[in-house]
């Protein structure tokens, strides 16, 4: 077996799904998935035949041992997830209350998830890697976000095509002061950005202009590819002449399915456009097939269990 040319880095962690609707404050029994946004990116990359290193941190407690189980039985590489024997795993509670202020709560302090550290991943990996991605969750406190930007730096040195996901959840920053400067840096490493207009509106000054408007914004600060998700409007996706396949510019509908839960779709995306431009597809083909893979997600409950395989994929493009 050949070695990965990717590696995704960030949380791997249980999410908590409430077994009947409504306020998270009035459920009382969940069901346990494995999630965790670099996870479900890992895990679907791997059905898609592209299996990449994960590097994450789990704790060595239940949570722990069930999520390592889980991606061995998925095929993810574990050289790079590592088991802390002194801290726990953190977890996140799953909302399904349209009316709820937040859908998601994440107890995240002082566990395992968030205690990587810089130097993991050693040079003489990444220069054997063509892709590195990094989750914008990672960046939220220190020493993880040392780590992250650590990594994608050193990936940038060794030509990785770096990605990032900001993911902004604004509630999980202690310090919300550290929120737009990290951001700001993590945009300048990246080559490749997945995100949508409201996940970076603390930096966006297009934020209320057309969509092209505000991906050369994004692209303005780092960046020489941008996907702008819509859910289901579709995605945007822009790239300047410094990407491999670009310049270029397409807007690309979504699939019809039967939705069931949207969790872990945005991540399934960059998983499909990652495999196709690896594969040499143009920037339209790839956010057709992400669009695909994004889909295809939504048609279960939790965000690794509908993960769709290659084939399931190109059916559905071909149905459509």
């Amino acid at each position: 077996m050949t070695d990965p040319d990717v590696l995704i880095a960030g949380e791997t962690l249980i999410d908590l799904f409430p077994t009947t609707p409504g306020p998270l404050a009035d459920a009382e029994t969940f069901e346990r998935r494995a999630g965790g946004a670099p996870a479900n990116l890992a895990v679907a990359m791997t059905r898609l035949g592209t299996a990449p290193y994960l590097w994450t941190r789990l704790g060595a407690d239940p949570f722990g041992e069930h999520l390592a189980d889980v991606l061995e039985t998925q095929g993810v590489p574990d050289r790079f997830v590592e088991v802390d024997a002194d801290r726990k795993t953190a977890h996140t509670l799953v909302g399904d209350d349209p009316a709820a202020d937040q859908s998601f709560v994440f107890y995240k302090e002082a566990t395992a998830t968030m205690a990587m550290e810089p130097g993991t991943v050693p040079d003489e990996t990444l220069a054997n890697l063509e892709w590195v991605h990094f989750g914008g969750v990672m960046l939220c406190e220190a020493p993880v976000r040392t780590a992250m930007l650590d990594l994608a730096e050193r990936a940038q040195a060794q030509d990785c095509t770096v990605s990032f996901d900001p993911n902004t959840r604004e509630d999980l920053w202690p310090d919300p002061a550290d929120l737009e400067p990290t951001m700001r840096r993590a945009l300048e490493l990246a080559d490749v950005v997945k995100t949508d207009r409201e996940d970076l509106s603390i930096l966006l000054e297009t934020i209320d202009q057309d969509i092209a408007s505000v991906a050369e914004e994004l692209l303005a600060s780092g960046p020489h590819t941008v996907f702008l998700t819509r859910g289901a409007d579709g995605t945007y996706g822009m790239a300047t002449a410094d990407a491999p396949w670009g310049p270029a510019e397409t807007d690309q509908p979504t699939f019809d399915v039967d939705a069931v839960d949207t969790t872990g779709a945005g991540d399934a995306f960059t998983a499909g456009t990652i495999t196709a431009l690896l594969a040499g597809r143009s920037l339209p083909d790839a956010v057709t097939f992400g669009n695909a893979v994004g889909a295809l997600a939504t048609t279960e409950t939790g965000a690794m269990e509908p993960l769709p395989d290659r084939e399931a994929v190109e059916r559905l493009i071909a149905a459509q």
